[in-house]
């Protein structure tokens, strides 16, 4: 009744609760966000630390690791050369043989063409080089300031004392270590290549022995992919670059500017470094163009460049190299930038085709069509960012009009 009443009164029995559902483990700091972080913090630490010490590895043992690279791309660039002349009946030493040699005659041929071109030529470059010094003489005395005859002569001391010095004889040995070191690593490669050309499928079966099911298969696809992409952008930038050279070559012979066929070789070279060796093969054609031939035919060779480059951009990469070889030239320029600080000139040159080759291998991860799941692509719900919204009104009304 109340609350001071004598007779208490009767209690209602509750019930317990009943349990619906298990609380599972208790939480632990792991399990918030801030615990994610912190372990995909520490994965990515061991991950760079692992690269780090791959880098390292492979810096230490450049001598093995460079030669054999460029032996397998060389051999997948080649090898199907060397496969036809088998299946012709030829044998596998002698075809292996053949190839060898007709790439040192092509390499052979168009050394011996680029020296003749500069003998042939070294008179004229030797009178315009003198003609060029007396210019650029008349313009210093136009200038507004002179050097003294002390500077001069301090320049040419600190020369000759840094030509004395210790300094000189140290970058002296080191360039002959060096050049020791590229014919070593030159006759390593060519022996690599020879045995890849002659025994790489069956080198490649030794080495997938340990794996079994899905993981020899996987293991298969990765190898065909890689030697698929390195053949295929090997041969399409060589192709690519044989049509630069053979395009700026012939405007430069049609202009009549000195050692024309030497900067075709070296526009041919330089090919091989998207982007950035077609601007540099550019410029030095248009400055052997300035000094030789005067400001207005170096200005029409920038626009042959210019129009070959973009023909090559457009139209030949594509069809030559297809679309799925092609990478984002985003890609490209950050993939130079860190091949050059990484490796210098060898690193400008195989970044770029050893991307493309992580490319492939992850597209064909989970089956020869399958790329990864994380490289998949997504269907979009929103629009992408930064798109035109004119695009997304006209796909609405698209996609209404259909309906």
């Amino acid at each position: 009744m109340s609350l001071f009443s004598r007779r208490p009164e009767p209690r209602t029995v509750v019930a317990p609760a009943v349990v619906s559902a298990d609380p599972g483990p208790p939480r632990t700091l792991w399990a918030d966000g801030f615990g994610r972080l912190a372990v995909r913090g520490v994965q990515i630490i061991v991950v760079v630390v692992l690269v780090a010490g791959l880098i390292w590895g492979i810096r230490q043992l450049t001598l093995v690791i460079i030669p054999l690279i460029l032996a397998l791309i060389f051999a997948s660039a080649f090898g199907p050369v060397t496969m036809w002349m088998r299946r012709k009946g030829v044998p596998a030493v002698l075809a292996t043989l053949l190839t060898l040699l007709a790439v040192v005659a092509v390499l052979g041929a168009l050394g011996w063409l680029v020296a003749n071109a500069v003998i042939n030529q070294w008179d004229y470059l030797s009178s315009q080089a003198v003609e060029g010094f007396q210019r650029a003489q008349d313009w210093y005395h136009t200038l507004p300031f002179a050097i003294s005859p002390e500077q001069v002569n301090q320049a040419v001391q600190g020369i000759q004392s840094f030509v004395t010095s210790s300094e000189f004889g140290t970058g002296a040995l080191a360039g002959v270590s060096a050049i020791a070191s590229f014919v070593t690593g030159l006759v390593l490669m060519v022996v690599i290549l020879f045995f890849f050309l002659k025994d790489g499928p069956r080198m490649w079966e030794f080495v997938l022995r340990p794996f079994r099911g899905a993981d020899y298969d996987r293991a298969r696809r990765i190898g065909d992919k890689t030697v698929t992409v390195l053949g295929s952008y090997v041969r399409g930038t060589a192709s690519v670059a044989a049509v630069d050279a053979v395009g700026i070559g012939i405007g430069l012979a049609i202009l009549q500017v000195p050692l024309a066929l030497p900067l075709a070789v070296l526009v041919f070279l330089l090919a091989f470094i998207p982007i950035v060796g077609a601007v540099t093969a550019g410029i030095l054609a248009a400055l052997v163009a300035l000094v030789t031939n005067g400001p207005i035919v170096a200005l029409i060779v920038v626009g042959i460049v210019v129009a070959v480059n973009q023909l090559e951009g457009n139209f030949l990469q594509p069809v030559l190299m297809g679309r799925s070889m092609k990478l984002h030239s985003f890609v490209v320029l950050v993939v130079l930038a860190g091949g050059t600080a990484i490796g210098g000139i060898l690193g400008t040159l195989l970044a770029v085709p050893l991307t493309a080759v992580a490319w492939g291998i992850v597209t064909v991860w989970n089956g020869p069509d399958q790329p990864a799941e994380w490289a998949r692509p997504k269907k979009r719900r929103d629009p992408v960012p930064f798109a035109d919204t004119n695009d997304a009104d006209e796909k609405k009304k698209k996609t209404k009009s259909k309906a």
